[in-house]
């Protein structure tokens, strides 16, 4: 498998959840893959998982929060390997609270941790990507789509994340780089949690998902973005890929 032999890739919130699984994925079709999480413990884990498959993974703790952090992701993974060929801006924080209990700090945690580390890390990148046609993949979600209760902060960010995400597409078109999003819906040790302490609300959830189940955040959260970071996607950008078993179908 190497659909993406060779090509060097950056993931932020790799550590766990659907960024391992797209770390995988991505892995074991060839690609040279930095993982990105402030959770040092689990990102070295993860790190040591990632090596049995390409002794080139490495892993990076930082806090995203931290704006001076983000050019110094970038500089450094092209200071190791020479290049960057694909971003994935997966990392993002966020509380579920009621719009009129939501609060500056709220707002603060969910841009600071999603939109502008995807801004800032995007704009740092930009040189490099240039050089390799490279790729963009980031991510929204139904939270925004729909308008999810108590989610007024992560959907605005959300939200935001897709509007620059269209506008970098069309900018950087010209370059050869495309830019997209990807919508999950997926099985992570939160939303596993999620069923143990609620499992009559997961399951009405769960039952309203086309294709009956929350995704498998490696064999098909992943492989999209295998997909989205290989030459099999080079005509299509500015695009918000819902994968998420048919949840939401897009018009």
């Amino acid at each position: 498998m190497d659909k993406l032999q060779d090509k060097v890739i950056i993931i932020t919130g790799g550590a766990g959840g659907i960024g391992s699984g797209i770390a995988k994925a991505m892995v074991k079709e060839g690609a040279i893959v930095t993982i990105v999480d402030v959770n040092e413990e689990t990102g070295k884990a993860m790190e040591k998982e990632l090596q049995t498959i390409s002794s080139k993974s490495m892993f990076l703790q930082a806090n995203l929060l931290d704006r001076e952090n983000h050019e110094q992701i970038i500089a450094t993974v092209v200071k190791k390997y020479g290049k960057l060929d694909v971003l994935v801006n997966n990392a993002h924080d966020s509380k579920q609270k009621a719009f009129e209990d939501t609060t500056q700090a709220d707002l603060d945690l969910s841009f600071g941790t999603g939109f502008y580390p995807t801004f800032y890390l995007m704009k740092a990148a930009l040189p490099y990507l240039k050089e390799s046609k490279g790729n963009v993949i980031n991510f929204a979600s139904g939270a925004g789509l729909d308008g999810h209760e108590t989610q007024v902060a992560y959907a605005a960010a959300k939200e935001a994340i897709r509007g620059i995400s269209r506008v970098a597409a069309n900018e950087w078109g010209k370059f050869g780089i495309n830019v997209n999003l990807i919508s999950p819906i997926a099985n992570t040790p939160g939303v596993e949690a999620w069923a143990k302490a609620q499992p009559d609300y997961y399951e009405a959830v769960r039952s309203k998902i086309p294709m009956g189940h929350f995704g498998d955040v490696e064999k098909e959260i992943g492989r999209v973005a295998v997909f989205l970071a290989s030459e099999d996607s080079k005509y299509i950008t500015g695009q918000t890929i819902m994968a998420d078993g048919g949840s939401i179908m897009l018009r």
